[in-house]
Formats: structure tokens, C-alpha cells, sequence
């Protein structure tokens, strides 16, 4: 559903711009039963060359290892096994979203479906096919994570994949693409004023920073979604509500209520990925200290109270 809302190009386009054919999806298909059927055979014989896997959702082990819980209809193979057969004659292997990368929302809690990702189970290397896993490609499975998928980041990877350019120090250490990793979801965005001041909200309408009191995970979590923007024009702290970390492993099992941010002292526990606490604390202390009314008031509000001040003339050099 995410995928479908690419724009500038949208998806089929950019297939066709690419010269990728799909050759099956649920959604985009009209092919079922035997026809289906008949793609897979096609592809286990080497008379249809798979070039890319796409597996959106979780991989399901469960129960006892066995993977009966999902099987394939009218078959009674479970898919895990068929994904397994896939994986190995695919040109190159992309996990579609933060379940097939390590498992997502379907492995929280007990995960009595026993549900894990391509080559993770949660942050742990595992999985259904195992840290050692390469396509014949000679790349790993490329996970491109998210919950759901910003539709650019994986249309930008199959261009890459389908022109030739996307190399191993393209992926980070998780193998996410670097095109969307290698950012924040805090660049860009457009409360980071107030985040500068320590200014922050105290409810979900405020306007202020949503990391002191609402558990926003931004400065910690690796995406561009305040950069790219999510239908054009929009994201979720954008949208007033806080980034709950949905592009890394086990954010389905954070340890503290998603809109909480937990303390120690008075001092959010999950700061910046690579800031030292000490600095963090004394940085804090110096910008609340500076803060201007303005940003105080604004903060604390549902609309701009104080808007900044005019200056007549020629802006001070």
C-alpha cells in the first residue's frame, strides 16, 4: 500500500523506466492458482530468470519450527521453505519493510509465531536464511526497513540494482541502502528549533520539541523522513506525532510506552546516537538558559503565539 504511492515516478513507471518486469505480486498480479504456479516453476527450471526477491512481511517458523502457521494455499508447503528455494536462484534478495528485515510487529511479545526476519531475528544475525547468506549477486539481502516503507526507498534501490550501480558499501551495517540510512529521521525536521532550545511540548498538539517528554526517537533513528517527506509533504513529527524508531530492530518492543520518554535523573536516556551524555547535559543547560520567549511560549502552544520579531531594514552583516 505504501509502495503504490510512489509519485515522480510511481512504481509501475518506474519499472518500466528501469526495464524491470514483474513477474508476480498479491496485490499487482492478476496471475493465481496454476498461473502462479506456473511462474514459480518457470523460475525453479532456469526458464525465467529471477533477478530480484521481494519479500514484504515477517518470515513465520512457527509452530515448533515446522512453519505451518503459513503455508503455501493449495499446497500445504510452508512458505518459509519456498522462500528459502527462492532466495537461493535470485540475482539479489530485498527484504520489503522492518518485518522481513528483523522480524517487526509480527515477533513482539511472546511472538508465539516465531516470526523473524530474512537474516535477523530482531537485532541478532538468524533469521530464515543466516548472516552467511549471499545472492548470486555475491550481496547480502538488502533490507530496506521501515514500518511501512517510504516508496522512494525502494524504488531508488531497484533503479540502482537495475543499472548496474549499487554496491556493497552502498548498505550499512544492518544492510540497509545508505541512500536513506545515512541520515536522522531528526535532519530536517521542522521542529528542530525548538529541539536547539530544549523547548519542548508537553502534550502531542504542542508545538515544541518531542523528544524530553514524548519518547521521539529521531535523534537516534536511521531514515530520511523528514528530508524526502512521506506523499509529498509530510512526516510523522511533522504530523505532531514522534518517531517511534520503526526503521530498527525491536522498535515493536521498545522498553517504555512509545509516547514516554524514559529518564534518569531528570535526563532522557535515549539521547543522540553519538553525542556523550556530559555534553548533552551541559549543552541542555546552556540553551534553556538562552531560550527566547518567543520559543518558550510557541513550545507550549497548539498554534504560533509569539511569531518572530520584525526587523525593519537591511538584515546586519
Amino acid at each position: 500500500m505504501s509502495l503504490i504511492c510512489a509519485e515522480q515516478p510511481d512504481f509501475l513507471s518506474a519499472l518500466d523506466a528501469a526495464g524491470i518486469r514483474l513477474l508476480w505480486h498479491p496485490s499487482l498480479s492478476e496471475a493465481t492458482g496454476s498461473e502462479f504456479s506456473a511462474v514459480i516453476d518457470g523460475v525453479r527450471s532456469g526458464a525465467i530468470p529471477l533477478d530480484i526477491l521481494c519479500l514484504e512481511g515477517s518470515v513465520i517458523h512457527g509452530p515448533n519450527g515446522s512453519g505451518r502457521f503459513h503455508v503455501q494455499a493449495g499446497t500445504g508447503t510452508p512458505m518459509k521453505e519456498l522462500i528459502a528455494e527462492l532466495a537461493v536462484l535470485a540475482g539479489d534478495v530485498l527484504a520489503i519493510g522492518t518485518c522481513a528485515a528483523f522480524g517487526g510487529i509480527t515477533a513482539g511479545g511472546a511472538n508465539h509465531v516465531e516470526a523473524t526476519g530474512l537474516v535477523y531475528d530482531g537485532s541478532d544475525p538468524g533469521g530464515l536464511l543466516g548472516p552467511s547468506f549471499r545472492a548470486h549477486s555475491g550481496r547480502p539481502v538488502i533490507n530496506i526497513s521501515g514500518c511501512p516503507i517510504h516508496p522512494g526507498w525502494v524504488v531508488e534501490t531497484l533503479l540502482q540494482l537495475a543499472f548496474g550501480t549499487l554496491r556493497q558499501g552502498d548498505l550499512d551495517a544492518l544492510g540497509r541502502p545508505r541512500l536513506y540510512a545515512d541520515h536522522l529521521v531528526h535532519h530536517g525536521c521542522a521542529r528542530n528549533e525548538y529541539y536547539e532550545y530544549k523547548a519542548s511540548a508537553e502534550r502531542l498538539s504542542n508545538l515544541g520539541c518531542l523528544m524530553e517528554h514524548l519518547g521521539c526517537m529521531a535523534t537516534q533513528v536511521h531514515a530520511d523522513c523528514n528530508i524526502r517527506l512521506w506523499n509529498g509533504g509530510s512526516s510523522c513529527t511533522r504530523a505532531g506525532y514522534p518517531c517511534i524508531s520503526c526503521t530498527e530492530p525491536g522498535f515493536e518492543d521498545p522498553s517504555h510506552p512509545y509516547l514516554e520518554t524514559p529518564k534518569l535523573a531528570g535526563i532522557p536516556i535515549g539521547l543522540p546516537t553519538d553525542m556523550p551524555k556530559a555534553w548533552f547535559v551541559a549543552l541542555a543547560a546552556l540553551s534553556k538558559a538562552a531560550t527566547p520567549n518567543r520559543v518558550k511560549m510557541n513550545a507550549v502552544a497548539d498554534y504560533i503565539i509569539t511569531p518572530p520579531t520584525v526587523v525593519k531594514g537591511k538584515p546586519q552583516k
